[in-house]
């Protein structure tokens, strides 16, 4: 079997970068990072003095016996420093908790606007498992990034540098060189080999977020799963990426063992080197009882702080590696984005106009040719056509979810190009052919369409929609939770209660994509009088499939390969005996067909 090779994803972020980023989160809280950093040095130097009065209470009790005096002083003050480089630690931690947890929110809240302000195309293409895990993750790396970095290796540093000062006044300048040959030695090792081993730990990244995007897949698509009783084959496609995310595991694991086993045998050289320096001084009597405890304590307070980190540095790297994907996020392009000088659209009785529109999703692949055409004020206007000829596309441009390659539409003779986004979302509602609701009461889903909105005007959109003597009937009511995608609630449930949020919203311009394709006839003829009251007095555009649903628009646009190929009234185009005629005879001859079996039955 051949061995998984391991690739280094094509993403990559600098280090600094990242943590640059990360500043203006911190100085928002200027006063708690200072005061925190005042603290983190007062427990340092509390906890390099700590060895020092050490050495004084051995000297001390290091006398003849007629000569031994208790060191009460030293003693008490030994105490007094441990407790110090202890609480000031702790205190500061309290108060920089706030600023780790502010910037833990600032930046996911970010994250979270930038994600809805992208285009549709890129909703289209990301992979919601994925990208939930690299936000997940990069949370978590933030809060080990900002208390590791500031709160260990800072302050292992203050502290080597003043044990430094300390032995070079004070020793041999044999115990300095022999340390800081021993901590470059280590600071090297820990470079090097961590550096190598990220390779691994962006391959876990990478994996765990494909494994996570097929997990999330298969369990939404659950029904598909069992329809075809591919659950073998479901298992197998998310074992895929957890055999390569296994096999970078283990070699980041054993990697590791190598690195800390490095690391240890260097320690151990260096703590051999000096305590053999140290005992020959006091041997010779160049140095007393004292010199030796204390540069022993020195050595336990750098080299534990200095394996740690190790751990430290390894651990804020694999924090880089697990915040560079959630930063990427934030380079994602608005492809959509409101001009500097845009306005709000300016309210009026809201015409629609589409001139000379070309639109492309890709440059190869065009969907809309010189599309022109006019919705009057208060007008219904009705887009018909095969499958795949653009109609959809239609609605998605007066959304402005894509800019037109070129054209222009305009909302009461305003190129939407220039107003905000917003102020042209609130104008418009719809009511889509594919009802994906979020999963919470049916009340949420139905007040989404205007969330200020009372309680009375939430059940008389509902009442309208003809979905409310159904609530009514389940043992929850409006308190019913609908599911994942409102999977609870059969299609013409969902195409209610998409139809009641429409109502609520209110809007001026009304899009009915294929509003009652999940529709039984009966059901559908019920609601048909709801829709026409509705949209009365507002600018309708009606994408349909069935034309009898159709036939008194004011007027049909028939669309053909995304071209308008007959444009009339019903009566005009059946009297054309031309494409929108022959779509009609069709569908007449299919409603026949299904009359007579349902006789039949």
């Amino acid at each position: 079997m051949r061995p998984t090779r391991l690739e280094k994803p094509s993403l990559s972020r600098n280090d600094w970068g990242t943590i640059r980023s990360l500043l203006p989160y911190l100085w928002e809280f200027k006063k708690r990072v200072s005061l925190a950093l005042v603290l983190l040095v007062m427990a340092k130097l509390a906890s390099v003095a700590v060895p020092l009065l050490l050495k004084e209470v051995v000297d001390a009790l290091d006398q003849p016996q007629d000569m031994l005096v208790l060191p009460v002083l030293f003693v008490v003050g030994y105490g007094v420093l441990r407790l110090c480089s202890t609480l000031f630690g702790e205190i500061r931690d309290a108060i920089f908790a706030k600023v780790t947890q502010r910037a833990i929110r600032r930046v996911a809240i970010r994250v979270f606007g930038h994600l809805h302000a992208l285009s549709l195309r890129f909703h289209l293409e990301r992979q919601t498992g994925g990208v939930s895990r690299d936000i997940e993750r990069g949370s978590r790396g933030i809060s080990f990034l900002l208390n590791f970095m500031l709160f260990n290796i800072l302050p292992t540093l203050l502290e080597i540098g003043l044990v430094a000062i300390i032995l070079l006044s004070n020793y041999d300048i044999w115990f300095s060189i022999i340390i800081f040959s021993t901590l470059v030695a280590y600071i090297a090792l820990t470079l090097v080999v961590t550096e190598r081993r990220m390779i691994f730990r962006r391959t876990m990244n990478d994996m765990d977020s494909k494994a996570n995007t097929r997990a999330i897949d298969s369990l939404l698509n659950y029904e598909t799963v069992k329809y075809f009783g591919n659950e073998s084959w479901e298992a197998e496609r998310y074992d895929e990426h957890l055999k390569k995310w296994e096999t970078a595991a283990v070699r980041n694991q054993t990697s590791l063992a190598a690195l800390n086993a490095g690391q240890s045998g260097i320690i151990a050289i260096g703590v051999t080197l000096l305590m053999l320096l140290a005992s020959d001084g006091v041997v010779k009597g160049s140095m007393s009882l004292g010199d030796l405890v204390l540069v022993n304590a020195f050595m336990l307070q750098l080299y534990m702080p200095l394996h740690f980190l190790g751990f430290v540095y390894r651990e804020i790297k694999h924090s880089l590696a697990d915040m560079e994907k959630m930063f990427a996020l934030l380079t994602e392009r608005e492809e959509i984005k409101d001009k500097s000088d845009a306005l709000d659209l300016v309210q009026g009785d809201a015409s629609v106009r589409f001139e000379n529109v070309n639109f492309s999703y890709e440059s190869n692949r065009q969907i809309l040719f010189d599309m022109s055409f006019d919705i009057p004020a208060g007008h219904n206007i009705a887009v018909v056509g095969h499958s795949g000829s653009g109609k959809s596309t239609i609605s998605r441009l007066l959304f402005r979810f894509y800019e037109v390659t070129s054209g222009r539409i305009l909302v009461n003779d305003q190129d939407i190009s220039n107003i905000t986004q917003k102020s042209l979302r609130a104008t418009v509602g719809i009511v889509p052919q594919d009802t994906v609701l979020f999963n919470e009461s049916i009340y949420y889903n139905i007040a989404y369409g205007r969330p200020e909105a009372s309680c009375e005007e939430v059940f008389q959109a509902a009442k309208s929609a003809h979905i409310h003597d159904f609530i009514e009937s389940l043992p929850e009511k409006y308190k019913t939770t609908v599911g994942e995608r409102g999977l609870k609630l059969s299609g013409g449930e969902k195409q209610r209660v998409a139809i009641a949020r429409a109502i609520l919203k209110g809007p001026k311009i009304l899009i009915f994509d294929e509003a009652t394709s999940a529709l039984d006839s009966r059901s559908e003829k019920a609601i048909q009088g709801e829709l026409k009251r509705i949209a009365a007095n507002r600018t309708t555009l009606t994408i349909a499939h069935r034309l009898s649903t159709i036939a008194d628009a004011d007027q049909i646009l028939v669309m053909d390969k995304g071209r308008i190929i007959e444009r009339g009234s019903h009566q005009e185009l059946l009297a054309a005996r031309g494409f929108y005629f022959h779509m009609w005879e069709l569908q007449q001859q299919e409603e026949q067909t299904r009359a007579h079996q349902a006789d039949d039955t």
